[in-house]
């Protein structure tokens, strides 16, 4: 049976997430970053808060974008003067990304701003019933096979 467009949870899904989008553009634009840079700085900003200098393949793997899209955003930033590639000792082919001291300026007052409209934006829901649901989205169980049939 259809469901109606209010009914479909897909639907509502791709609703609240341009709602979402929006409303992190609005905070991010006047930082002068994209939603992808933003998300791409603040990985490679905690990342080498911990001690770490991602490579390109890293940061994407830990930031869940595509390894050519990262390098593409990474270029932005570069330019941008926010993040750094320095050659990898280990691995002369690879780059390893550092947040210069601007990216490193910009990156706490980034997450901060997205962190607030995140909390605007989820209000109407519990926070201990949003991140259960949220979760399981994000990274669902692997699905059982169903069992073989007898033969």
């Amino acid at each position: 049976m259809a469901l109606s467009p209010g009914d479909s949870p897909g639907l509502l899904l791709w609703h609240a997430t341009l709602r979402w989008q929006r409303e992190l553009a609005a905070v991010l634009t006047p930082l002068g970053l994209t939603h992808v840079q933003f998300v791409l700085l603040a990985c490679a900003w905690w990342l080498n808060s911990q001690g770490e200098h991602p490579n390109q393949m890293t940061l994407a793997r830990q930031a869940g974008t595509d390894v050519k899209m990262t390098s593409q955003v990474l270029r932005a930033l570069e330019q941008k003067g926010l993040i750094g590639r320095e050659v990898d000792p280990a691995d002369t082919r690879a780059k390893r990304l550092r947040v210069t001291d601007a990216g490193a300026d910009l990156a706490p007052r980034a997450i901060a701003a997205v962190e607030l409209a995140d909390a605007r934006f989820f209000r109407p829901v519990a926070l201990d019933e949003a991140l259960p649901l949220l979760r399981r989205l994000a990274h669902p169980e692997p699905e059982t096979p169903p069992p073989a049939a007898p033969q």
